[in-house]
Parts: structure tokens; C-alpha cells; sequence
């Protein structure tokens, strides 16, 4: 391997790393502060971890542009990985004894104006602890995301080469659009329903609240992903002169 050739494999590599590295944080994030928070956005109601999860998409396509399928099926794979890591960590975090003491510090608890019930059904009144609050609020939409991130991150990288193949590599907006948009209703639809079908099914949240959560949540994606369009472009556009594909 010459040197200029060595140089190119370690450009293309860190490439991807930071690629990759953007794709596992805002999967991450998702994850961590899910729903712990509901912001509106103009007339859209979304949990603040959905905020960066359509970046997620956007580096897979422009993963699979660049490098290809195998390459965008193994950082999914890592992602799919990192969620076990953290639902575990987050398990194991639950499951340990915590030190006793005759008062928990005033860091560790917070007060509670009203009950309040957990997207899992829980209820919680008074004062609770930070870390158990965080953990129910937590980890049934960690489990939920798993389920449809696998579902819609497989969905998009095989939607995306299916494009690509039968457009003949031409049309990049169309596989670009195309794949982001299914999967993102797959996305959206999962991660809702299993988030909050607890509640449905105990009555705690009607048909039409639902719905409108799911609405909401595929809404932001898809304007997200519309809205990426022209920087995927100038990526693709400028990242192949760069690494000289």
C-alpha cells in the first residue's frame, strides 16, 4: 500500500467514524432522554428524544451512498448492540441495593406536585427517587426504540439499495426520500405503540391521543427528512471528492 493510498484508507476511515459516531450518539440520546420531557415545535407535541433521531437517517443513507450496504448493515448492528448495552447498564443500575441511610441526599430524590403515572402503567406519588423516576421513564421506551429501530434502520438501508438498484444509482433525492420516509412510519408507529400501549390498554390514554402521538412523532421525522435533502446532496456531493470515490 503506497503512502497516498494510506492516506486515502485513513481519510475514508475517519470519515466514518464520525459518521458512525453521530448515528450511535443520537441513537443514544433517544434512548436516554426519550420521553422524559414533551416540547412543542409550531403545532407539533414531541418527546424531546426524537429531537435528534432523524440524523440517525441521515447518516445511514449517506453511509450506504458512500460506503455501501455492508457497511451501513454493520453500524446498525453496533447501534443494535448499544442498545442491550444500555438497557443493561440501566437493569443493572436498578438492580443493585443502594446504600442505607437514614435521608437519601436531596440530589438523589424530588418532590412531586401531583401523581403522575408512568407511560408503563406505574403510578408515582410524593417524593421519589431521581434515578427510579429516569429508570421507568426510561426503560420501556429503550425496549420500545429496540424494537423499532430495528425494524426501521434494516427497513431503510435495504429500502435505500432497492431504490438505488432499480433507479440505476441515478435520482438520489428519490432513494434518499423514499427509504427515509417508509421507515420512519415504521419507526414512529413502533416505538409509539409499545411506549404507550400500556396506557392504552389500561385505559389511561384514549384511541385519538394515540393516534395524534404517532402523527406528531412521524410529522417532525418526515419535515426532517425532506427538509435534509439539500445537505445530503452537498455531503455526497463534496465527502466523494474528498475521499476520491
Amino acid at each position: 500500500m503506497t503512502l497516498q493510498s494510506e492516506e486515502l484508507y485513513e481519510r475514508r476511515e475517519r470519515v466514518f467514524l464520525v459518521l458512525a459516531g453521530f448515528f450511535l450518539c443520537a441513537m443514544t440520546l433517544l434512548n436516554v432522554i426519550g420521553i422524559t420531557r414533551f416540547v412543542e415545535l409550531g403545532p407539533l407535541t414531541v418527546a424531546v428524544g426524537v429531537l435528534p433521531y432523524p440524523l440517525t437517517f441521515l447518516c445511514t443513507d449517506l453511509v450506504c451512498e458512500l460506503y455501501g450496504k455492508r457497511r451501513a448493515q454493520f453500524m446498525v448492528t453496533v447501534g443494535l448492540f448499544l442498545n442491550f448495552f444500555i438497557l443493561g447498564c440501566m437493569w443493572l443500575a436498578n438492580s443493585l441495593p443502594a446504600p442505607a441511610m437514614d435521608t437519601q441526599a436531596p440530589w438523589q430524590t424530588i418532590q412531586l406536585a401531583q401523581d403522575i403515572t408512568l407511560p408503563n402503567g406505574t403510578s408515582v406519588s410524593n417524593s421519589v427517587e431521581l434515578f427510579g423516576l429516569i429508570y421507568a421513564c426510561t426503560s420501556g421506551a429503550v425496549f420500545a426504540s429496540m424494537l423499532a429501530y430495528i425494524a426501521a434502520q434494516y427497513c431503510d438501508v435495504h429500502l435505500f439499495h432497492f431504490w438505488k438498484a432499480l433507479t440505476n444509482g441515478k435520482h438520489l433525492w428519490l432513494r434518499n426520500n423514499f427509504s427515509t420516509l417508509v421507515s420512519q412510519a415504521v419507526d414512529s408507529f413502533m416505538v409509539i405503540s409499545v411506549t404507550f400501549g400500556a396506557l392504552f390498554l389500561a385505559g389511561e390514554m384514549n384511541l385519538k391521543t394515540l393516534l395524534t402521538l404517532m402523527g406528531f412523532n412521524y410529522l417532525f421525522k418526515a419535515l426532517v427528512a425532506l427538509a435534509d435533502t439539500g445537505p445530503f446532496y452537498l455531503a455526497v456531493f463534496y465527502l466523494k471528492r474528498y475521499l476520491k470515490m
